[in-house]
């Protein structure tokens, strides 16, 4: 029987962090990347299917977005890796794991678009503080740790652009 994502762990990796600490940050990484993942999708959807005087600022403003984000994606996967875990990667669990929500069948206006992207960079945002808090308090691992700074910045930095983008 397969195992779960949080029981997936290499028991003999000896880096200076218990399994039991590893696996939280594991489960804790594992719902990030579903969150990008999903983030990722929407950006791309947008990216497709925006509609605008401005179609071809905001075609390739997108382009960039989902481009960033994608590196993040890979990001945290080999971060998953490194720290003893195996990172999820099907659509499902994908799914099953994000804290973001999709919107099916929705194909919004420009302004719509923008409006849901600085919502899901403030959610995600405001999940990376919480899960820096606890990568460093809970689980004592300060690479993490650091890896979540590096990517909150990015993040920060990413909503700064879509806000001054925004019609």
């Amino acid at each position: 029987m397969a195992q779960t994502y949080d029981t997936q762990i290499e028991k003999d990796l000896n880096i200076g962090i218990v399994e039991q600490d590893r696996e939280g940050v594991v489960s804790m990484l594992t719902s990030l990347l579903a969150d990008e993942y999903v983030l990722y999708t929407k950006t791309r959807n947008y990216h497709w299917n925006v509609v605008s005087p401005h179609f071809n600022d905001y075609h390739k403003f997108f382009e960039g977005q989902y481009g960033e984000i994608e590196v993040f994606i890979d990001d945290i996967a080999e971060r998953i890796r490194q720290v003893g875990g195996k990172a999820i990667a099907t659509l499902e669990e994908l799914k099953n794991h994000t804290r973001l929500k999709e919107h099916p069948g929705q194909y919004p206006s420009d302004k719509e678009m923008f409006s849901n992207l600085i919502e899901d960079h403030e959610s995600v945002i405001r999940n990376l503080r919480s899960d820096l808090e606890k990568s460093d308090k809970d689980f004592h691992d300060m690479g993490t740790s650091d890896f979540l700074t590096g990517l909150m910045e990015k993040h920060e930095k990413m909503l700064w652009m879509i806000r001054s983008t925004a019609p």
